[in-house]
């Protein structure tokens, strides 16, 4: 079933007094009627009876198929339905997307604000002064300026009515100057973002051969907020690890099987600075061949040896428990080999696990179990078959899940594995034999990183088992809202004085590349939260292990596994309990507050078990651990539930205002990814629920540092320099019409002509910000790795604060000014042309219009730090645009082009006055922003300032052939020549590593 997303196999099955209807026939004559609940969007549970002849079956979800479930092992099925169209679960779950804005877009809503403020206030001082000069135009009767005859005006100049006049111009002045507003901003910023994310998708260094899968970004409105991650939320199973469960050891009869050490265990010895004595992997110790979920070596279990072990008879019943209490699904394959499908890792280790030592599942019905096993008196594989009576499943509230089977001697055997807490207190008083040895093995398993599972069974009388399972049909056929709390109830009833098996120990190797990721994240200075459902020794060792806690950090431990919580939860006052919990989190939290004041140096890693964090989320608590964990490099929460982590996030969030990123790979993960800024899926073996909810998704953990601190950096970069780069050069444009309106005496008169005005967003300035957004980079790919520290430039928004954007607005004011009155100044009052005649309004039109096209390109010029032949064709090709536009439109006649009819061909063009002013006021424009970022780069440089400069020295230095190899490197376009240094970089060091 694939509609929660997950790919691993859901097991249905029919009624018995249905499984015998196979064709049309008999099901014509079957009558039944259904009862069941309500339509809900649960997807795992279902309340319903079936009643048939005065019977009644109980219908869960083992016989419900869900819309847009697929059937494997099943070529067709009769069925009735139940629900249709919104009735459905899948409509029925169906929600809106949570909605999630960058910090940049809403900065960038507050700037358009500022700028219709400043739309408006220049508009009001144009209409003040307009309504002023107007008004004095009549004056005792005389006229003062008699040439634009007051005395017979339309309302818009009328000095009797030079308020009504005022206003009106007021609303002139709001389509005049409404260049002040970039509307095309938003589109432009539109377009960047989905190239931005197309070079995301086509990222070979993202790209997963194993699973050919590259990395995608599902949304394309998030691509700068990448670049500003404060704090990374991970799972655990399957982000960090591969969630490929192999059985490596198991501990029977309190007697230790399986050798070598696991990644962990190595870790750990390094740690400690103690000497292994085992071979450094599993991996190494030789045992035949090799067999995918089955690294276990130990010479007294294998081939047949077992057998003469002191406790054979358990070890035998132990690997009979894991070859039946499971609900995997056996398939014969081509050649004549078994694979299983199973719903979970851990279930398919464990049915290999019995496979390979000789207990081989081979068949499966809806009423019994087949199995292959060694005979251990005989020493031949016999066929046993059980017949299979009830199972009771696994559930995150149960932990452990049971099958009542009746074996080939017709004994009735309850098989149980699960959670060692929750074994350990359902045994029997005789069954606890081997319990310390267990408990034991299980800690140091749990040291070593190793997910553990106890496994017990029992005997049933025939009379009890009678009695239980009448009551627990009952249960199973009632149709009320709390028949899974009797179900649960009458299973825990039956669960109960077990015998003690042993435990397992499946390994869930670290991904590749996770901790040398997780180093470069933490010296980007990005703080990292673990949120797992491991045991506290489990998760601190895999911290270790992945670097997430590094030699020299401190640990705050949290923890309400002490002594004195445990005497007050013998008594069982819950009140009481709940109370000296909370008081115990309060006490520790300050403990910890405490000694990260005293040694603000220190690196601090917190960890905190679940119960912990549930007092610790208090509303009267939650902000004292809030303001411990965030001055935390590393926080561990252990034993997590769903609804924690996504609290959790929400936390974080809200508390530290900062962007958060969470990262996981399953269902459970899902709240989680939906509370974060943003959510990233990886799309491994729990399926593709996580990667269905996230907003970027990648195959593996390690191609995270790569999606944000080149990425994200990058995109951060663009977009951040793209909106300033806009607002200047929409300033400069809109306060020359304001500078000339204020000239010609705020008479609403433009400078240029209308067509002039309208291509300016469009064809002369739009295509150079485009490649800005999408193609600069200020240091290669190479280099963003190299100094992971460069990554801070967006955590604390450098590019993009206040002081920033006011200074590009005041640039952009300030070129306008000098374009204005240089271009004024330079060639009004003196002869233009040849023929002695002075400029007119139309040629200083062109000559202002002309230095705005020539200065905002060629700011745009100093400000990218990586040119590519495109952003050449942009740029320059716009300035030549505006000249061949000059010429064409010029060329049509005047009742169409008005002031532009011939002014470039005739007046401009000929005149080296032109080309002079052009000239001067480009440069004098230019200088300001040129002088402010030449002393900046020389005193006051930032971190990416430092490693160019760093660049241009190592090149200078490593002579000549290092400086054709890096040309060579960058020749290419832009995002090409990042992926080809890394293949190389990486190509150039692969013989180093496999030297060392």
């Amino acid at each position: 079933m694939n509609l929660d997303g997950e790919t691993n196999l859901k097991l249905k099955h029919a009624l018995d007094v249905t499984s015998s209807l196979r064709d049309a026939g008999s099901l014509k004559e079957f009558r039944a009627v259904i009862k069941c609940e309500d339509p809900n969007e649960h997807l795992y549970s279902f309340i319903g009876t079936l009643y048939n002849d005065c019977q009644q079956y109980p219908l869960s979800p083992q016989q419900i198929l869900l819309r847009d479930s697929k059937l494997k092992n099943t070529d067709y099925i009769y069925g009735v339905v139940i629900f249709t169209g919104h009735d459905t679960k899948v409509m029925q779950n169906a929600t809106d997307p949570p909605s999630k804005r960058t910090k940049t877009e809403r900065r960038m809503d507050k700037i358009i604000y500022v700028l219709f403020s400043a739309l408006m206030l220049v508009s009001f001082t144009g209409s003040l002064f307009f309504g002023i000069e107007t008004k004095r135009d009549i004056s005792g009767g005389n006229y003062r300026r008699w040439y634009l005859r007051p005395d017979r005006t339309t309302v818009f100049y009328d000095p009797r009515r030079a308020s009504l006049a005022a206003f009106f111009h007021f609303l002139t002045g709001l389509m005049l100057y409404g260049y002040l507003i970039p509307i095309s901003l938003y589109v432009s910023i539109e377009i960047v973002k989905v190239l931005q994310s197309i070079f995301i998708n086509q990222d070979q260094a993202m790209y997963d051969e194993e699973t050919d899968r590259p990395a995608q970004a599902r949304t394309s409105n998030l691509n700068e907020e990448l670049g500003q991650v404060h704090t990374i939320l991970s799972d655990k199973t399957g982000t960090l690890t591969c969630n490929s469960m192999e059985f490596v050891k198991c501990s029977i009869a309190g007697t230790a099987y399986g050798r070598g050490l696991t990644e962990v265990e190595v870790a750990l010895a390094k740690r400690r600075g103690e000497r292994m004595t085992e071979p450094l992997s599993i991996d190494t110790v030789d045992s035949g061949k090799s067999v995918k979920g089955f690294n276990f070596r130990d010479e007294r279990i294998m081939n047949g040896r077992w057998v003469k072990e002191p406790h054979s008879d358990d070890i035998q019943k132990f690997f009979r428990v894991l070859a039946t209490c499971h609900t995997a699904v056996p398939e014969v394959t081509e050649s004549g080999d078994i694979i299983y499908e199973a719903e979970s890792p851990d279930e398919l280790a464990f049915v290999i696990a019995a496979r390979e030592v000789g207990f081989q599942f081979f068949k499966r019905t809806h009423t019994s179990l087949k199995l292959h096993e060694l005979d251990p008196f005989s020493g031949e594989i016999v066929d046993r078959v059980y017949k299979l009576l009830h199972v009771l499943e696994f559930s995150s509230a149960r932990k452990r899940m049971s099958v009542i089977v009746r074996s080939p001697e017709n004994k009735l055997l309850l098989l149980a594995k699960g959670a060692d807490s929750v074994i350990f207190e359902r045994l029997s008083k005789h069954g606890r034999l081997f319990e310390a040895q267990t408990k034991e093995h299980i800690e140091n398993y749990s040291e070593a990183g190793l997910r553990t599972l106890a496994v017990a069974y029992r005997e049933l009388g025939d009379d009890e088992f009678r009695i239980w399972e009448h009551e627990f049909m009952k249960a199973k056929t009632s149709v009320t809202a709390d028949r899974d709390v009797l179900v649960d109830e009458l299973a825990d009833r039956i669960e109960r004085d077990l015998i003690l098996l042993g435990a397992t120990a499946v390994e869930d190797k670290l991904q590749n590349g996770v901790p040398d990721c997780i180093d470069k994240l933490a010296r980007a200075r990005i703080g990292i939260w673990v949120l797992t459902g491991d045991k506290k020794g489990t998760a601190i060792n895999i911290g270790y292990a992945c670097s997430l806690l590094r030699r020299g950090m401190k640990q705050i431990v949290i923890t309400l596994e002490s002594p004195e919580i445990e005497a007050v939860e013998k008594h069982e006052d819950k009140e009481a309990i709940a109370k000296a919990s909370f008081e115990s989190v309060k006490r520790q939290i300050h403990e910890g507050k405490s000694q990260v004041a005293r040694e603000q140096s220190t690196e601090f890693g917190l960890i905190i078990d679940g119960k912990s964090l549930t007092y610790a989320l208090d509303k009267n608590l939650v902000h004292n651990f809030m303001d411990l964990a965030v001055v935390c490099a590393t926080v561990i929460c252990c034993r997590s539930s769903p609804k924690q982590k996504a609290i959790v996030t929400r936390m974080v969030k809200s508390v530290t205002g900062r962007t958060t990123l969470a990262i996981g790979d399953g269902a459970n993960d899902v709240g989680m990814l939906q509370e974060a800024d943003i959510g990233v899926g990886i799309s491994g073996v729990e399926g593709m629920q996580a990667v269905m909810a996230s907003d970027f998704s990648i195959a593996q953990f390690r191609f995270l540092e790569r999606l944000l601190l080149v990425h994200g950096h990058w995109c951060y970069r663009r977009i951040a320099m793209m909106i300033c780069y806009f607002f200047y050069k929409n300033i400069t444009f809109g306060f020359t019409l304001f500078w000339f309106e204020a000239h010609a005496s705020f008479s609403g008169q433009p400078a240029y002509n209308d067509w002039y005005m309208s291509c300016y967003n469009v064809f002369f300035t739009s295509l150079p910000v485009i490649t800005l957004g999408v193609f600069d980079q200020d240091v290669s790919a190479r280099l963003c790795l190299k100094y992971p520290l460069l990554y801070q430039e967006g955590v604390q928004n450098i590019l993009f604060k206040w002081v920033r954007i006011l200074g590009w607005m005041f640039n952009g004011v300030l070129s306008s000014i000098i374009i204005f009155f240089f271009s004024t100044n330079s060639i009004t009052g003196q002869a233009f042309r040849q023929d002695g005649q002075v400029a007119d309004y139309s040629v200083l039109g062109v000559t202002m219009y002309t230095c705005v096209v020539w200065t905002v390109n060629c700011q745009m010029a100093l400000s990218i730090n990586y040119f590519t032949w495109i952003q050449h064709l942009f740029i320059w090709g716009s300035i030549a645009l505006w000249y061949i536009f000059l010429m064409v439109y010029g060329s049509i006649p005047p009742t169409l082009s008005t002031t532009a009819y011939k002014v470039f061909v005739e007046a401009c063009a000929p005149s080296l006055l032109y080309w002079l002013t052009t000239l001067l006021v480009v440069i004098s424009a230019l200088l300001p922003l040129f002088s402010y970022r030449a002393f900046q780069i020389r005193f006051r440089p930032m971190e990416h300032d430092k490693i160019q400069r760093r660049r241009s020295e190592g090149l200078e230095d490593d002579g000549r052939r290092r400086r054709l190899s890096e040309s060579s490197e960058t020749r290419n376009s832009s995002e090409l020549p990042s992926e080809i240094r890394i293949r190389i970089n990486s190509l150039k060091g692969s013989p180093r590593r496999k030297n060392s």
